[in-house]
């Protein structure tokens, strides 16, 4: 399995229509969690970021928060934000972009009729990532109109099981830094993963001065 712990610095300037981090020398860093809301795995993340008094951002498939919409709703009770991540997590570069765009839209509406209006962000733009971080331009494009595409900065890969739970860890912590935007998911398949790394993740980088914000 192929992938980069760290994106290189010159991926914003190939791809500026995605954000892939935070232009700060702040001790912030930035969480992320793709694929929930799933029982227990989520709830798991909710209660690691509320002990260090943290903010997150979850990238919710619409069809799990049809699923659970009571840990969704417990996302939001904790004050983290939220984005599409598509109704079925399409895979952008192998689907037909008409499809992809339907796909996305019935996420947000699913999104809209559970979120209150306040809660939704007023004019606030709000946030989309592609599973996978790939799209086709078309997808991109229609997409963009609407909403902040955001990619990453650091890439935990607890999605791999080739990766011990001890070098998903590392790795993270060794790739993040100011700004950075980390990837982890809130999934069964990254559980184990995510579940070591997170809480040493954010005992770490608390013990260094970082915060943690919401996007």
């Amino acid at each position: 399995m192929w992938y980069l712990h760290k994106n290189p610095s010159f991926m914003p300037i190939i791809f500026p229509q995605y954000e892939w981090k935070v232009d700060t020398r702040e001790k912030v860093i930035y969480l992320t969690f793709d694929d929930g809301p799933v029982p227990d795995v989520t709830e798991f993340v909710l209660e690691q970021l509320a002990a260090y008094n943290a903010k997150a951002t979850f990238f919710c498939v619409g069809h799990n928060i049809e699923k659970h919409p009571d840990i969704f709703d417990k996302v939001l009770e904790g004050g983290h934000s939220f984005g599409n991540h598509t109704y079925n997590h399409l895979k952008g570069h192998k689907t037909d972009p008409d499809e992809y765009i339907a796909n996305f839209h019935l996420c947000e509406e699913i999104i809209k009729a559970s979120v209150s209006p306040e809660k939704l962000g007023g004019n606030k733009k709000p946030l989309f990532r592609p599973p996978y971080g790939r799209m086709q331009t078309k997808q991109q494009q229609h997409i963009g109109l609407t909403h902040r595409i955001i990619m990453w900065h650091v890439l935990s890969a607890d999605f791999d099981p080739g990766l011990s739970a001890e070098k998903c860890f590392n790795k993270t912590a060794d790739a993040a830094g100011p700004g950075s935007i980390v990837l982890f998911h809130d999934s069964i398949k990254a559980e184990k993963n995510m579940r070591y790394a997170l809480p040493r993740f954010l005992d770490m980088f608390t013990e260094k001065g970082y915060r943690f914000e919401a996007l």
